[in-house]
This record gives C-alpha cells, structure tokens and sequence, in this order.
C-alpha cells in the first residue's frame, strides 16, 4: 500500500454548539488549539447535523447518509442490513483503523461497525467489565464512583465538579490513549485513521478541579431570550426542558454557571487536542495528518430560556466543523457554504482514495466544498419520523425547518437574524423565499422516499399536536448506570 496518503484523525464531541471556538468570534471561551487548527486549516461556519441528537447524527456520519437513507432519526437502532460504513471503507483500502471513546452504536454498543479495534468509554454502561475507561477507572481505586461521567437525572444541568482529578478524567483518558496511539504509528508504514470521541461537553458539565474555575458566572454572558421566546418553540424544546428538570423556572445564575461550567469542558477537550497536536508535529505526522473535528449537535445553554437538543435552532443544530491538511484545505480558510454530517465520509474517502461499493453517499467532499468547486446551495435535517418529526433545509441565506408536532413552519433570515430572533415565516416580504425552501425540503425527501409527512402538492400532512403531560412531573428523566446500585446499610435495606 502506499504511504502518501494521509493519516486520519477525526476528533469528535458531544453536544458541542456552533459559537464555542474562540478564533470564530466567541469573545469569552479559551480554546488556543482549536483556534490553531482554524489558523493552519478551513473552518466551516455553516455545518449542520444531520439530525440533531447522538445516535442519528453519528449513523449520518459513518454511512454517509441523511436520516431518510439511513432509518435512523433519533436515538434508535442503526442500519443492520451489512451496508459499509467509514470505517470499512478505510479498512479496505488499507488503513489501520482504531476507535477510542464513545460510538453509541445501536443496538449493541460493542459493536465495532468496521473498525479494527475499539477502546471503549460508553456514557451509560450497563457493565462496567465491558467498558475499557471504566474498568482502569475502577483499577485506579475509583470504583466508589457510580456517576463516572457527572450526576445525572435530576443533576443534569446542574453544573458540578468532577469526582476525580484531571488525571482519572474521561476526557483526559481519552487524550491519554489517542496520544498513545499516535504514538505508537510513528514506526509504521500504512496509513492510519482514528476515531477519537469525547463525551463532554454533553451534560452533566462536570470539568475536573481547577478547569471548573476557569470561568466564573458574573463573567458569563446572558442566554440569547428574544422578546417572543415561546413562540419560537416547538414540542421538542417543551419535552427537552421537561425532561432535564428545567421548565419550572429560568434562573439566569444558574444559566451563566452552567454556561461557564459548559466552557470549561471545552477549555479541557480543547487541552487534550492540544496534546494530540504535540504528539503529531514530534513524531513527524502532523502535516500528513487530516484532521476533522466537529459535533455531533450543540446545546441550547438557555437561549430562549430552553435547554437540550433535538431542535432545528442553530444552538441545537449547528455545530463546529474544522479541517486542517495544508495540501487539501486553505489555511486560515474561512467557508460560508452549507455542508454537514454527510459529507464526513465523502471527504474522508476521497483524501484516503478509498471507495464505497454498499450505497451512493448523499453528501460531497468538504475539500470541493472549500475551493468553490461544487454547486450544492443546501443541506438537510431531520428528526423523528411521523408526527413527531422536524425537518429542516439550510442554504447561506435562510434556514426553513416544520415542525409536524405543531403543525408549524419556521424561517429564519440567516444573514439579517443571524441569532434567530424573528420567525419569518407567514411574513408577505419572505414569502416567496419560504416557498423555495420548503419546495426544495419536500423535493429532497420524496427522492429519498420520506413521504410519511408530506400531503399533495407543497402541503404538509396534518398529524394530532404532540401534547405534554398535564403533571408537571411527568416526563422528567432518570438515567442511572444499572450496575450501580445503591446499597447504604440501614438505609437501603
């Protein structure tokens, strides 16, 4: 095999917003790596998920394919029809391919879907001998601990410290073993391709002492709360702020400290890829390394007084995406162009000269995308299916998404609402954008087959609203880790 192609570090997170890298205008959070990787490389400001929430986004990712391709619109089960993924494709053509950290494959989150070899660190595990960061977590004398990751259910925005040093971290483990990794690829003559995952910032926002100081909440800036919030909000942003124990009341202190804890779990992701950056440029890969990184969604932090996921806002919705390979990405480039979760795969294969045979992905090579060399004007989302889906288009200029819950549209003037104030659909003045909008939406999903939402014509189809449950305890979320059981004699007993 040749060795002029490229290693491959795709660096990934969970829940990371758009606006959080320092050197694309966020004046308040302190991330010098990534702001490096902006320097050398091409950052993308228009990068849209593919559907807003963990395992739908990241299905889109490794396949290629937007939901309607895929089957899979939400945390739910993944293709299981043998259909090749990123990582197959790569192993084909050559590449050593190693995983490390969260997949949330679905069904079975052991599964290795192409890769090689797999070094696990799940966010809920239901046995920690199966989970390789909690196994050395438990060795190191920790197995006290039953929220590894920060304590979730009624803690989830509740912003806490670690229960452990920087060391016993899972987000310096995973720093640890991709550093080690890299590492050990400096003798090696075939190409490599890492997948390396974090799960912060995903709530709960538990940095380790001292990164939880390193912002402090009067410091904070205030959530984006236009004067007509509500009507900005479908059924998602009711059942979101339900579920993680946030819409009995808005606290704008809590909103900052959970803001500053928020940052600071960037500050200490944006640590580690400065490690691995370091490791790179000493054993001599670092220019013939592609690296991506990106999100798999964002995270409202409070704007329009909601909080979660699974929306089309741009908190929700749009996500960082950077490219660093000076040879196939401008430095210091900037591109405004719309792209997205499916066109990982596409990029990825084309720098590696590796080839699907299983389907046609739906997305392009960002590298086309950055030099102005493809025609594409939008991307596409969606979550749920029936009627609780979403789904959205993008191009520069607008952004339109339909709630079928509400049985409501959406459009938002991108270049003069930048931060999504204004709902424009139903204006006279934006009619005719919202009309191209949403006929492109409807033409992109009956190609794909997505015809369960869509009536004759440019019409949606009518479903019954989604309602929320009249207790307003009703719908609020436990997620405890099964194999850790509460036992206080005395007390439990």
């Amino acid at each position: 095999m040749s060795t002029s192609r490229p290693n491959i570090l795709h660096i990934f997170t969970d829940q990371q917003r758009f606006d959080t890298i320092g050197a694309l205008g966020n004046p308040v959070i302190r991330t010098p790596n990534l702001d490096r990787l902006a320097r050398e490389g091409t950052a993308f400001t228009s990068a849209y998920s593919a559907s807003p929430v963990c395992i739908s986004a990241r299905c889109s990712m490794i396949y290629g394919q937007y939901p309607m391709n895929t089957g899979c619109y939400e945390n739910q089960p993944m293709p299981q029809d043998g259909r090749q993924s990123l990582m197959d494709a790569l192993g084909g053509a050559g590449y050593r391919v190693h995983g490390i950290g969260t997949c949330h494959f679905s069904p079975d989150s052991h599964a290795m879907r192409g890769f090689q070899s797999r070094e696990m660190q799940e966010e809920i595990v239901g046995d920690p001998a199966r989970d390789d960061y909690l196994t050395w977590l438990h060795a190191q004398g920790y197995d006290y601990v039953c929220d590894p990751h920060g304590i979730r259910g009624e803690m989830y925005y509740v912003p806490q410290p670690a229960q452990f040093p920087p060391r016993a971290h899972p987000t310096q483990w995973i720093g640890d073993r991709a550093r080690a990794f890299i590492e050990e690829q400096e003798a090696e003559s075939r190409p490599w391709y890492l997948f390396t995952s974090f799960i912060h910032p995903h709530p709960p926002f538990a940095p380790p002492n001292p990164w939880h100081k390193l912002y402090r909440a009067p410091m904070m800036p205030l959530p984006n709360v236009p004067p007509d919030a509500e009507a900005l909000w479908t059924w998602v942003n009711r059942a979101q702020n339900r579920s993680k124990y946030r819409d009995l009341g808005f606290d704008l202190h809590l909103v900052r400290s959970i803001r500053a804890y928020y940052y600071a779990c960037i500050s200490f992701i944006d640590y580690q890829v400065g490690r691995l950056l370091e490791a790179l440029e000493r054993t001599g890969q670092l220019d013939r390394t592609l690296i991506v990184f990106l999100s798999d969604h964002g995270e409202h932090l409070g704007d329009y007084r909601c909080f979660g996921k699974r929306s089309m806002h741009d908190t929700a919705a749009r996500v960082p995406l950077l490219a660093r390979l000076p040879e196939r990405f401008p430095v210091g480039g900037r591109c405004s162009r719309p792209v997205g979760h499916v066109d990982v795969l596409p990029t990825l294969l084309s720098a590696a000269g590796a080839e699907l045979t299983s389907h046609e992905p739906d997305g392009v090579d960002l590298a086309e995308v950055a030099a102005g060399r493809s025609d594409r004007e939008m991307v596409f989302s969606q979550h749920h299916s029936g009627r609780r889906a979403t789904y959205m288009a993008v191009s520069e200029d607008w952004k339109y998404f339909y709630s079928a819950g509400d049985d409501a549209e959406f459009l938002f003037d991108r270049r003069r609402d930048p931060q999504e104030t204004r709902n424009r659909a139903g204006v006279p003045f934006a009619r005719e954008a919202g009309q191209q909008m949403r006929r492109a939406l409807m033409e992109c999903l009956r190609a794909g087959g997505e015809t369960e939402g869509l009536a004759e014509g440019d019409q949606w189809r009518r479903f019954p609203p989604v309602q929320m449950p009249r207790n307003p305890d009703g719908g609020t979320m436990v997620q405890d880790h099964p194999w850790a059981d509460i036992d206080i004699p005395g007390y439990t007993d």
